[in-house]
């Protein structure tokens, strides 16, 4: 292939984001196999393993393997009927969330989206950055993280395609070395005597504060991965919308939570340690620094995508800005960088409780949206519409709910509310969310959500 011809692929892929637009159903390519792939990025994160090892030591394994089956459950459901939604409009849900929300209204969710990824890619970085650590002790942490944040940015720069090869070469090797790490630790002396399920710290019971606690903590991590399931569903082939999107949806959290959260889970207990970034050194030894550093771009290769995705939607509607989607990758990379930096691992516990509110609010918004307000109640319009001239800046019917529930949500969660809301602030602010998006549905009769939607509100009402 020629230099010209090796160009005007990498410019077409560029252009292939349609960062602010449907995709068209001619580019709609991919089948479900190859897009499942690529979410498997996300669902072979050592994040996972940190939450379980996490969860498992603070409240216990047993309360830790109820919660996962929980996020298995809620975010499977969720993240089914997102892509499903997403294959059959071709668009991402932030661009699904310009009908709803309004364009305006929308850079909102834009904005708590790319935040929540960018802080992912922060943690997710800080892992690998302690396996290295964990290895070369002498090379300074602030190196290792300006290093391995910057590997991200090369590795996003043409786009879905290029995600897909990485994804697709590094599944085999990362399969290899997660049999390895079991095998190695398996034969290793265990730091608890029982079996691992049977480990409670002291004071503390199955069920209670601490199931709730653990569930609070899968809720920062469920809304986003059955929300950013939107950003490659829309490139599904069309005849395997069915299919297609109950893999996409479904399958990576019984890996994410199931598998992954279940080896943490034993990992934590069997060695007493809940940092995936030591103990898996500890395990492997140099073989765990390329462990984590394989499994670590994977992830955060995606995180960075979607980052890109939702900061370009944001300042082209506020702002009116359409850089580059690279622009978005850099500025993303970079500001992951700076959390790295500031500590914010330290902050993992609260960071995931408050996402939690915001994105299980924004996926209650639009499940119900998509399945009670248009389909079952038929009060707005079945197509989605992302074109600004046919938009209202602002629609009540998402915006409301979304700042109401969110504020309600994080009131709860900092305990104003009472012990009980404060233990279960997301599950109450994605229920409040849900019941106010019918109530102002109903309220406003879909006047809101396109300019000819108000006109064919306007004839309801006359013939009425």
């Amino acid at each position: 292939m020629s230099v010209d011809q090796t160009r005007d692929l990498q410019q077409e892929e560029v252009k292939d984001d349609y960062s602010f637009d449907k995709v068209p159903v001619e580019k709609r390519k991919m089948g479900w196999f190859s897009i499942t792939n690529i979410t498997f990025g996300i669902a072979t994160a050592i994040f996972y393993f940190q939450t379980g090892s996490v969860m498992a030591l603070q409240y216990g394994a047993m309360n830790a393997i109820i919660s996962a089956i929980y996020a298995i459950v809620i975010a499977g459901v969720l993240g089914t009927v997102i892509a499903c939604l997403s294959a059959k409009s071709g668009m991402n849900v932030n661009l699904m969330s310009r009908q709803g929300f309004g364009y305006i209204g929308a850079s909102l969710t834009s904005l708590i989206y790319a935040s929540n990824f960018i802080m992912y890619c922060a943690f997710e970085g800080m892992i690998l950055v302690s396996a290295v650590h964990a290895f070369f002790p002498e090379i300074p942490l602030w190196l290792l993280i300006i290093v391995f944040g910057s590997i991200v940015i090369p590795l996003n720069w043409f786009g879905i395609k290029q995600l897909d090869k990485l994804q697709k070469w590094s599944l085999p090797i990362f399969f290899i070395f997660l049999i390895a790490v079991i095998a190695v630790a398996a034969n290793m002396p265990s730091q608890y005597d029982g079996q691992f399920w049977a480990y409670m710290p002291e004071g503390v019971q199955i069920g209670g504060t601490a199931l709730l606690l653990c569930i609070g903590m899968q809720h920062g991590i469920m809304g986003l991965t059955a929300l950013i399931a939107s950003d490659y569903a829309r490139y599904l082939k069309p005849k395997d919308i069915k299919l297609g999107s109950v893999m996409i949806g479904f399958i990576p959290q019984i890996f994410c939570f199931g598998v992954m959260g279940l080896l943490g889970i034993w990992f934590g207990v069997r060695l007493a340690e809940s940092n995936p970034g030591v103990y898996i050194v500890t395990i492997l030894g140099l073989g765990g620094v390329v462990f984590t550093m394989l499994t670590q771009l994977r992830i955060n290769v995606t995180n960075i995508y979607s980052a890109s995705l939702s900061l370009s939607n944001f300042f082209e509607n506020v702002f009116h800005f359409k850089p580059d989607r690279r622009f978005w990758v850099v500025v993303a990379g970079v500001v992951s960088m700076a959390l790295m930096l500031g500590g914010i691992l330290d902050y993992l516990g609260s960071a995931m409780t408050f996402q939690g509110v915001l994105l299980m609010a924004w996926a209650a918004i639009l499940v119900t949206d998509a399945l009670v307000v248009k389909k079952l109640l038929n009060n707005g319009p079945n197509e989605y519409e992302a074109r600004q001239e046919k938009l209202y800046k602002w629609n009540p019917i998402g915006v409301a709910p979304l700042i109401t529930s969110s504020v309600l949500g994080t009131i709860a969660a900092l305990g104003y509310m009472g012990t009980f809301l404060q233990n279960t602030a997301t599950f109450f602010a994605a229920v409040l969310a849900l019941l106010l998006t019918v109530a102002i549905a109903v309220y406003t009769k879909g006047r809101y959500y396109s300019k000819e939607s108000e006109d064919g509100a306007v004839k309801r009402e006359k013939s009425a």
